[in-house]
């Protein structure tokens, strides 16, 4: 049961009868750890803390710059020189109070993203380097986690919704492929991206984490589908990404996987998600 004063607050929430009172109450309920806070992470934080999601944990081991806040509406003039992680939970300690938020500023590795994977219901990746979102996408699927991953770049977004985990679907190495594990891909300071590109593409992944933790009730959580935006055209399309059985991260699962996470309506029946 939601209190009063957060019946007052989700509302509009409420009346969607894609959501109403059950989603809201799985909305409080959930744990969503979020990677990264910068272009993507400032819109996915901006709008899970405003749909009332319980518990998120928020990490990055980035210092606030000046040149982020032409895309990071986290931050302000005064965070500059300060930790993200650090400021991203002042923020949301302004914006609600009751949000439970644990934050690290640890770098995310094969060493380090098992840890930061356990226990939550959903993983959003926004990080800028190969490297860590593969031993994300890896610790997602050791642990029964699903993943949405998240990437923008000039004119262009990309919002993923992978689960590994389960034995139809892919996860985001089936996508990617084992090159990738080196830190070496381009950056925003390389190529340049529009900053509003990040608000819509954080906004489509936070969008997205809703309709995967109120599952079924906003359609199927669509497992292995990957939706490019194009902020030039501007247009946005969906393809579909196949499971790969020679995939050293979930190629060699034995299923049903094991998972001691919450059942989330999407995750109980795979084979409504082809």
């Amino acid at each position: 049961m939601l209190a009063p004063d957060r019946l007052d607050r989700f509302a509009r929430h409420i009346v969607l009868p894609q959501i109403g009172g059950a989603g809201q109450v799985l909305l409080a309920g959930a744990h969503v750890a979020i990677a990264g806070l910068g272009g993507i992470g400032s819109p996915v934080l901006h709008y899970l803390a405003a749909a009332g999601i319980g518990r998120l944990t928020l990490v990055d081991n980035g210092a606030v710059e000046a040149s982020n806040l032409q895309r990071q509406t986290l931050y302000t003039e005064r965070d500059v020189g300060h930790g993200k992680a650090v400021a991203a939970r002042r923020w949301l300690a302004g914006f609600d109070s009751a949000i439970n938020a644990e934050i690290g500023d640890y770098r995310l590795d094969q060493v380090t993203a098992p840890g930061f994977v356990a226990g939550a219901d959903l993983v959003i990746d926004g990080t800028d380097n190969f490297a860590a979102r593969l031993a994300i996408s890896d610790a997602c699927v050791a642990a029964g986690v699903p993943l949405l991953s998240a990437a923008i770049g000039r004119f262009q977004g990309q919002v993923g919704a992978f689960a590994g985990h389960l034995a139809n679907e892919p996860c985001y190495r089936c996508f990617v492929g084992d090159a990738f594990d080196a830190e070496d891909c381009d950056t925003c300071a390389d190529d340049g991206v529009l900053g509003a590109m990040a608000g819509w593409t954080g906004s489509f992944a936070a969008m997205q984490a809703v309709r995967v933790l109120v599952a079924p009730q906003m359609g199927e959580a669509q497992w292995g589908r990957l939706h490019l935006l194009d902020g030039l055209a501007p247009a946005m399309r969906a393809m579909r990404i196949s499971k790969d059985s020679a995939c050293k991260g979930c190629g060699n699962l034995v299923y049903p996987h094991t998972s001691s996470q919450r059942k989330l309506g999407s995750l109980s029946d795979p084979a409504d998600n082809a």
